[in-house]
């Protein structure tokens, strides 16, 4: 039987661990000997299995067994004595051999083969393992035999306190309310320890709050960590940093320790009302400033947080009421101070608003520290601007009857200027709402007149627009819109609705109704039309109608004998008064026409002698040929006219291509010739003077002067074969172009047809002085020879034609 010791050597730690050892021997001996007596039972039939096979004599053989206990942490030199596995059997002559196998054997567990000693080698230490599990045998040293059962045993490490309490969550943030009652939970802290709990107080951890803290506290057991005070206040000290300090074995003396520091925040509460730091504030505004502008921004402090520190602002107390409101601005918490009416400098230039600004959100638990609103005055300085006229009072519609006379004062405008001077203001309308001139007004007074006869039929509503400005500076101008209403008076008489025409049967029977009468009047008198029928003067003998008035603004025309002949007589004509209710009543006479017809038997119209009556739907094949050559001739004259208005155009058209025209030549220079011609329209000349008639007489010849031509008139062809008669007038050509000179000149727009050039002399260089046509004539008596023109060429061959034929005709006259 294996007998397994430990010894336990003295150490620092002194006589506990010996009592506790001996506690634990004694336990072990107790189990041991309950496993000898029952389950080691089978160990000996093991045993005695084994001796029978080898023909030994020995009957029990069996382990004593029991745990082993190591110290950690051990700091000898020396190897650390563990324990002794020992044998029953074992006589003490070394022939035993003991080996262990497992967890650390051979390094850090060795046996001593002999005595069964085991020593620890290295240092161990329990927070990395706890227990080593090995295997023991007992074996003949000489025939290396089992003999003992292998038996399997625990090395357990004694745990020490080498372990300090350690936060491993660290680090801590814990946050609470700012005047929280005392006790309030802020957060939890723990420590972990790494030594053996259920071993002694090694990892016995208690918490306690270090650099004399008086505001927070810890619970020794739990970490929980409270408020000591009731006075926390964010705006004081916003965070505290506390130390929490954990100390193993139950805080006793030599127990280790380890601390962390935790922040608490202190959160806001609403424990500050709005404060402003102004208990005045001055804006100045001119008057002139439209609605909505805004005067200025006033804010009230709060040394609060977040949301604790919205507010909203209201106009506690205003002597003006109404004139400025207040609004908040959301981002900035800014009360804004808007005008919500227009200013007035003269009527009040300084205005006194008391604004109340008061937290948004109220925690009724801190109602008591006082109220959570405050109030400023603000002082709002109007300033005076120039400001044009203002009417007084203000209008905008007039009434007047439409038979006004003209020149009539139907109001007068008012305007003030407002500012402190007063300067005069003038009056007068905008054109652009009265272009026809109906209406006038006096820029002085101000006093509105008709300037046209009104008439409501024709425009019943006027819209003006009234201008007011300054005296000295039209600039400052107000408009004002003024709506005229004309009102009506009976001056429009009634009439009948259209030209009544009437059918009535030549076998009409007395009473039957042939026309309803209705009447129309342009008038709206204020309590409706009523109108009165009767018939005409003029028709107080007529015996075959009658007139009825219905008394419904309408009237009936009834025959009043039996039978009609359209042969006697196939139309009637009869004139019927109509009368309104005026005042002053008006009266017409309107007539209605009534055609003779032939009726059939039901009494519908068949025919009349002035128009046929159908009263059919469908129109008769008769009807339909006399509607199609109506068409017919409509079309042929439509063509007819388009083929005479053609017809003239072209007339004109050629009328206009043989305008003639004729050639009057400037000549500023010696060259151009035919190309520098203008054209001009001769005719008028030629009516006054008709060169065609001229005699021969006239141009200096005569009877028996040898020309052959007595009494024959020759017609001169052209401009240079005139001849010089000292005896004709040419005053008339004279008067003539100065009147149309003097016409053109006052009508520009008269196109320059009947104007009359000049022509300058061509220069002393030129052999011929001068080669004008008009001059020509005046020279008739010379006897220069212009032979020479035909080699000038083409451009001068009609020339050379003129002159050179001339000088023929004098010679042949001589000859």
């Amino acid at each position: 039987m294996w007998d397994m010791r430990k010894l336990v050597k003295t150490s620092p730690r002194g006589w506990m661990v010996m009592a506790l050892q001996g506690y634990l021997w004694t336990l072990l001996l107790i189990f041991c000997t309950l496993r000898h007596s029952g389950t080691m039972s089978v160990d000996m039939e093991q045993s005695q299995n084994s001796l029978t096979a080898t023909g030994s004599s020995r009957v029990k053989r069996g382990w004593v067994w029991n745990q082993f206990f190591v110290v950690e942490e051990y700091t000898g030199t020396e190897p650390l004595y563990v324990g002794k596995i020992h044998s029953d059997s074992d006589e003490g002559d070394s022939s035993i051999k003991y080996t262990i196998s497992g967890e650390g054997a051979g390094t850090i567990f060795i046996i001593d083969e002999l005595t069964g000693d085991i020593h620890a080698t290295e240092r161990l230490d329990r927070e990395q393992k706890t227990f080593y599990t090995l295997r023991a045998q007992a074996r003949d040293r000489q025939t290396n035999r089992l003999l003992e059962p292998e038996s399997e045993f625990i090395i357990k490490v004694q745990d020490i306190n080498d372990s300090e309490p350690k936060f491993l969550q660290a680090p801590y943030i814990g946050s609470v309310p700012e005047l929280s009652p005392i006790g309030t939970s802020v957060m939890q802290v723990i420590a972990s320890d790494a030594d053996d709990p259920t071993y002694g107080s090694s990892a016995r951890v208690v918490y306690s709050v270090l650099d004399r803290e008086k505001h927070f506290t810890v619970d020794s057991k739990t970490g929980v960590i409270r408020t000591a005070v009731a006075n926390l206040d964010r705006e004081t000290q916003d965070r505290y940093e506390v130390v929490i300090q954990a100390t193993d074995m139950a805080g006793q003396m030599g127990g280790l320790s380890g601390s962390t520091t935790v922040t608490i925040v202190i959160t806001d509460v609403n424990d500050n009302p709005p404060r402003f730091p102004q208990k005045m504030y001055q804006f100045s505004i001119e008057e002139s400033a439209p609605v909505g502008t805004i005067i200025g921004r006033v804010k009230a402090e709060d040394w609060d947080q977040g949301e604790n520190t919205d507010m909203t602002y209201q106009i506690k107390d205003e002597e003006d009421l109404g004139n400025f409101k207040v609004t908040t601005d959301g981002n900035t918490q800014e009360a804004i101070i808007i005008i919500q009416k227009p200013l007035d400098f003269e009527a009040k230039n300084i205005h006194t608003v008391v604004v109340e600004a008061l937290n948004k959100f109220v925690d009724p638990r801190f109602v008591d520290l006082g109220t959570f609103r405050d109030q400023t005055i603000v002082m709002v300085t109007v300033e005076d601007v120039d400001e044009p006229p203002e009417f007084q009072p203000p209008w905008n519609m007039m009434e007047v009857q439409e038979d006004i006379h003209v020149g009539s004062v139907i109001g007068v405008i008012t305007a003030l200027d407002p500012d402190a001077a007063h300067i005069p203001v003038r009056y007068s309308i905008d054109h652009t709402t009265d272009q026809e001139s109906i209406f006038a007004i006096d820029a002085n007074t101000g006093a509105l007149t008709i300037g046209k006869a009104l008439d409501r039929e024709t425009a019943g509503w006027h819209n003006l627009t009234v201008l007011a400005m300054e005296a000295d500076n039209e600039l400052k101008v107000s408009r004002a819109s003024l709506s005229i209403r004309i009102l009506d008076v009976n001056d429009n008489p009634p009439e009948l609705a259209t030209p009544y025409e009437a059918a009535v049967c030549e076998d009409a029977m007395p009473g039957q109704l042939i026309q309803t009468i209705s009447v129309v009047d342009r008038d709206e008198p204020q309590g409706g039309h009523h109108f009165y029928f009767t018939l005409a003067p003029e028709a107080t003998n007529n015996r075959h109608f009658t007139l009825l008035d219905v008394k419904d603004n309408t009237a009936a025309v009834h025959t009043q004998r039996m039978g009609f002949n359209r042969q006697e007589q196939d139309i009637y004509l009869l004139p019927i008064l109509v009368v309104d209710s005026g005042p002053p009543a008006l009266s017409s006479t309107g007539t209605l026409t009534i055609r003779v017809c032939s009726c059939d038997n039901t009494g519908a119209i068949q025919s009349c002698n002035s128009t046929a009556y159908v009263m059919t739907a469908a129109l008769s094949p008769g009807a339909l040929i006399a509607l199609l050559v109506c068409v017919l001739i409509l079309i042929v004259l439509v063509l007819l006219i388009l083929t005479l208005k053609r017809h003239h155009k072209g007339h004109l058209a050629v009328e206009e291509d043989e305008d003639m025209r004729d050639n009057v030549i400037k000549y500023n220079d010696e060259g151009g010739g035919e190309q520098d011609t203008e054209a001009y329209d001769m005719s008028a000349l030629r009516s006054l003077y008709d060169f065609s008639e001229i005699k021969i007489s006239d141009a200096g010849g005569g009877p028996g002067d040898g020309s052959g031509n007595n009494g024959i008139s020759t017609e001169l062809h052209s401009l240079p074969q005139w001849f010089q008669n000292p005896d004709l007038d040419f005053s008339m050509f004279r008067d003539y172009i100065s009147k149309k000179v003097g016409q053109a000149d006052e009508d520009f727009s008269v196109p320059p047809y009947d104007s009359f050039q000049t022509y300058a002399f061509e220069g002393s260089s030129s052999p011929a002085a001068s080669l004008s046509s008009i001059n020509t004539w005046s020279t008739t008596s010379s006897e220069q020879d212009f032979s020479y023109l035909n080699s000038w060429g083409p451009r001068f061959r009609q020339l050379a034609v003129m002159y050179t034929g001339h000088k023929g005709q004098e010679e042949s006259k001589k000859s």
